[in-house]
């Protein structure tokens, strides 16, 4: 920390002891005035900005270890690296999932492995990949349940177990409780902001929404789930009616997960609610090549849970104007 007057600079910095390896620095600067509210800013920026990094170093040291000697905690990493990789390739997907079941036959009392593996099913039903939907449903409930009851003071099995009961057992009362007891323990969490900023939208809530997602970027720049958390707030501009943040903050989320389906549905449906039809229809020509068997009529099996009749109507409405096939 450096003080020159009553200027203040306080510098941090976090490395890896056992590789040398550089993995987080910041600078924050104010005044002896602010004192505490640059206390408050250095606390929840190095919260959010550290946690990711450690997560990819574990994950790192964890693929240094031969598979023979892999425990519950090295399959759950290992999983997470898959995952994180992208959302938008099944087999990518399906081996995170036999990952986070191998972490759960391990330790069968692993929370955050069961939220994970839960998460792998809510990215079928998203991406359309689900083979025996009324099966995947009731096993990515179970698997979410599982993990709220296992990790009811664990934030993130909390933030990632919610979500899936929201999305796919679509329960919204359940996924909000959560995820709010999640930011309870941490709020400074920003997985728990980013799944916030999506059940607040789905609730009806889309300026709070739009706050909690803001927060999670700022707290985690660098996160992989950062295109998850500007599709959330596409999502919520929607809801909002404001048609052109809905498009601008989709296409965001695109430019990090190209082939995003969330996200061309969000962009598709602001664009022609934005007089952007040539664009809109553009935008579902590519989510239709991506999934050719979507259509208005098993629309439904995707979409979020919304709590208001008035945003379901006009997401559906705006696709179909997009150019959606019945």
């Amino acid at each position: 920390m450096r003080r020159t007057g009553d200027r203040l600079r306080i510098a941090g910095q976090l490395i890896d002891t056992s590789t040398g390896a550089h993995l987080w620095a910041d600078r924050f600067d104010g005044t002896l005035a602010n004192i505490f509210d640059l206390q408050d800013l250095v606390a929840s920026s190095i919260v959010g900005a550290i946690t990711p990094k450690v997560e990819e170093a574990e994950i790192e040291r964890a693929k240094r270890k031969p598979t023979e000697s892999l425990d519950a905690y090295d399959y759950y990493l290992r999983g997470l690296a898959a995952f994180d990789r992208t959302i938008t390739n099944r087999s990518v997907t399906d081996e995170a999932l036999r990952l986070f079941m191998k972490a759960i036959e391990r330790d069968p009392e692993f929370a955050i492995a069961y939220a994970r593996a839960a998460r792998c099913y809510a990215t079928r039903k998203s991406n359309g990949w689900m083979a025996n939907p009324a099966e995947e449903i009731a096993e990515a409930t179970r698997l979410a349940r599982r993990a709220v009851e296992l990790g009811w003071d664990d934030a993130v099995a909390l933030s990632y177990g919610g979500y899936v009961l929201g999305y796919v057992g679509g329960d919204l009362d359940d996924s909000a409780a959560c995820i709010d007891r999640a930011l309870f323990l941490n709020p400074n969490l920003a997985a728990a902001l980013g799944t916030s900023s999506w059940v607040k939208a789905c609730l009806g809530e889309p300026d709070k929404a739009i706050e909690h997602a803001a927060l999670a970027m700022r707290l985690s720049p660098l996160d992989p789930r950062l295109f998850a958390w500007q599709f959330n707030t596409g999502l919520a501009h929607f809801c909002a009616g404001h048609y052109e943040d809905a498009a601008a903050w989709a296409a965001r989320s695109l430019r990090h997960q190209p082939n995003y389906p969330s996200a061309m549905r969000v962009m598709a449906a602001g664009q022609v609610m934005s007089g952007r039809t040539a664009e809109a229809q553009g935008t579902i020509a590519r989510l239709c090549q991506l999934d050719p068997a979507l259509r208005l009529s098993n629309l439904a099996d995707i979409l979020p849970p919304f709590r208001r009749p008035d945003d379901r109507n006009r997401y559906i409405e705006a696709l179909r104007m997009a150019g959606l096939p019945e």
